[in-house]
């Protein structure tokens, strides 16, 4: 098997529970670089948000971010596949999420937004503390986040929610599709739900990818943890489930590797690539 392209989730998957890379996959990273690979991150993160040791490592050059809103050529600084939600929907889901006890924000224009009581709210809904930083981060608090979208009418590339009642959590993964079926609902972290437009999935944008650069979708090799991974999964050559990954990840994958603080991405590098 001649594997091109390596698509990789980060938080669960390539980064441990403390958010870093470990020296085994950065190394396993590298080898597949120098073998040829191209190194793709695939993230629900925006592109300022993946980690600079990875931008800066040799073979990475795109990335699949937002969950796939975007097909992302960092050289050429330009996407290579895009899909966004219109403003108007963004609009209906806030007034649905309105009716919560949750707190949401989106990704607009490469950044984040949120607004500013529900950022001050942040810790009592995000338990990890690297998340949590992220959150403050890489979002800008607006008065009302409603209001702002509403003002400029822009598309948005993914809005997500954090609970702190799982079992309302588990009620909206399955609701959420039916009242918004033009979106994709997934999931990223335990206490979130993820929502961005029904063409914009990992594994559409690793099909895009693919397209653009002429590589056979046979030759590709995917990584990943949450139900926001799945359908990359799927889609790859070879689609490869965490230890720690949801079950239905597992249930979809050709190989389930050892866990993100087992260095289960080199695993599987070693695995299916002759290095």
């Amino acid at each position: 098997m001649s594997i091109k392209i390596i698509a990789f989730d980060l938080d669960g998957t390539l980064l441990d529970d403390k958010k870093q890379i470990s020296e085994e996959n950065l190394e396993a990273l590298k080898a597949a670089a120098a073998a040829g690979a191209l190194l793709v991150p695939a993230t629900g993160r925006i592109y300022t948000g993946i980690p600079q040791t990875l931008r800066e490592l040799p073979g990475v050059r795109y990335c699949l971010t937002i969950n796939g809103a975007y097909a992302y050529d960092a050289k050429e600084d330009k996407n290579l596949h895009s899909a966004e939600m219109p403003a108007q929907l963004c609009l209906r889901l806030m007034e649905h999420m309105d009716t919560l006890p949750v707190i949401y924000d989106c990704y607009q224009d490469n950044w984040g937004f949120i607004s500013r009581h529900m950022l001050e709210q942040a810790a009592e809904f995000i338990p990890d503390p690297a998340i949590l930083k992220m959150m403050w981060d890489l979002r800008t608090p607006v008065g009302s986040l409603y209001e702002a979208i509403k003002e400029r009418g822009r598309p948005v590339q993914k809005m997500q929610m954090h609970f702190n009642d799982p079992q309302l959590r588990r009620r909206e993964l399955e609701l959420l599709p039916r009242l918004f079926p033009e979106t994709a609902v997934s999931s990223s972290l335990p206490w979130n739900i993820e929502i961005n437009s029904i063409e914009a999935t990992k594994g559409k944008a690793l099909k895009n990818l693919c397209a653009a650069l002429g590589v056979d979708l046979k030759d590709t090799l995917a990584f990943g943890d949450g139900t926001n991974d799945l359908d990359m999964i799927r889609t790859a050559g070879v689609g490869v489930a965490m230890g720690n990954a949801v079950e239905e990840v597992k249930q979809a994958a050709d190989w389930v590797a050892p866990t993100n603080m087992e260095n289960g991405v080199a695993a599987g590098i070693y695995r299916f690539m002759e290095l």
